[in-house]
């Protein structure tokens, strides 16, 4: 009888503690019914989808004359997304590719042919979101390569990576610009025979002579975004309008 009256008690027991945590179960259910919570990152897209949208709806400040798209506004043709390691989304988004935000890299590499000097490659870009480079542009010199750095090392730092061995941070292509999330910044590079120009909007930014110096990509992932490629790093960018000519001189000459 008295093993009976402890099953009885125990059954009871546990019939209360579940009856308690469905009660609980359907409490939190029902604090926001048929809608998600909203997340961090849900708001962070939300945000980035307006900013986009207002930015697409921008014309191009400055165009270049003569200048070949490598972009056609709606696909990735001739461009191939870049495989780094813990790569954000690549999106196309009414004219716009959007490198969505990587730990840390996210780019794309142009598949087609691309002269190794005497070109000038220009883009418009922008940082969405995020607080490093939204433009990292690897580009072949002569039998060489090297990247155009826009706004990296905590987001206004301008250069090129790597003279004689030492990164946009250490070189004498340094400089600090601040750099607005969600605007446009018109960037051209040109490569010639012995020289590398880069400007932001119509500012000069770089001009260093080539000769006898070492150019080289900066060791790690950044590598497989020759021979051309734009990546962002922790940083989602957008970019629009990538295009290249053929120059005769550096801009002087030209």
């Amino acid at each position: 009888m008295k093993q009976k009256l402890i099953r009885s008690f125990v059954a009871l027991l546990l019939m209360a503690l579940v009856a308690g945590c469905e009660s609980d179960r359907l409490r939190r259910s029902e604090a926001s019914p048929g809608i998600a919570l909203p997340t961090v990152d849900r708001e962070v897209k939300y945000d980035d989808d307006l900013l986009l949208a207002n930015a697409a709806a921008q014309p191009p400040g400055i165009m270049d004359a003569g200048a070949q798209r490598m972009f056609d506004g709606e696909s990735l043709s001739g461009w191939r997304v870049t495989p780094f390691v813990a790569a954000g989304p690549v999106q196309l988004r009414s004219g716009l590719v959007v490198l969505r935000r990587g730990e840390p890299f996210t780019g794309i590499n142009y598949t087609n042919p691309v002269p190794s000097r005497n070109y000038e490659a220009s883009l418009d870009a922008m940082r969405v979101s995020g607080d490093d480079f939204f433009c990292g542009l690897t580009f072949p010199v002569r039998d060489s390569f090297c990247s155009l750095i826009i706004g990296g090392w905590g987001g206004s730092l301008v250069g090129l990576s790597n003279l004689d061995g030492s990164d946009a941070s250490e070189n004498e292509t340094t400089k600090f610009i601040n750099f607005e999330n969600g605007r446009w910044y018109h960037i051209r590079l040109r490569v010639t025979e012995h020289k590398i120009e880069a400007w932001i909007e119509q500012k000069k930014v770089v001009n260093v002579i080539t000769t006898g110096r070492k150019l080289a990509v900066r060791f790690g992932e950044i590598e497989q975004s020759k021979p051309f490629g734009i990546a962002s790093w922790s940083t989602t960018a957008a970019l629009r309008e990538i295009r290249i000519r053929e120059v005769s001189g550096p801009a002087e000459e030209d």
